[in-house]
């Protein structure tokens, strides 16, 4: 696979962005290529080759990409190969996953919160706003989706 000077930049821009969130380097540029190429789906070998990483790289960030509902793999009849995709139809399932787990953090603010002693008033209602924040989020962004879903018709 031949990619451009242009194309490169943007996988390794991407790359860095996903490794920000705490992804792994070589996955988020997996994610990164998968997100440029031309072809939706990709080889084992054509990502390997195209990043050029070892098969070991390779196979543990699909591995943990598979395992982060991020990407999933076909295949087709009479080919043995498996054609690496993202799974872009599912991105609603990750916001909604990416809402409970703000509310199961929220809850365990709470919990800290409620353990630690008074001596520190000013750092326990830092927590406790936190808390109240990630609650705000997990109530608006299911509207916010709604909304943005009715604008789009």
């Amino acid at each position: 696979m031949n990619l451009t000077d242009k194309q490169r930049a943007l996988i390794e821009r991407i790359g860095v962005f996903q490794e920000k969130l705490g992804m792994q380097p070589v996955a988020g540029r997996i994610m990164g290529l998968l997100y440029v190429s031309d072809k939706p789906e990709l080889t084992f070998d054509e990502i390997r080759e195209a990043l050029g990483i070892s098969k070991s790289a390779t196979s543990n960030a699909l591995s943990m990409l598979q395992h982060l509902n991020r990407l999933e793999y076909i295949t087709y009849s009479g080919d043995r190969k498996r054609y690496f995709r993202l799974k872009l139809d599912k991105w609603r399932d990750l916001v909604q996953q990416g809402v409970e787990s703000i509310t199961d953090f929220s809850d365990t603010l709470q919990e800290v919160v409620a353990m630690r002693t008074d001596s520190t008033p000013e750092y326990n209602q830092n927590l406790l706003d936190i808390a109240d924040f990630l609650n705000y989020l997990h109530q608006e962004l299911p509207k916010l989706l709604t909304q943005w879903e009715q604008q789009k018709r």
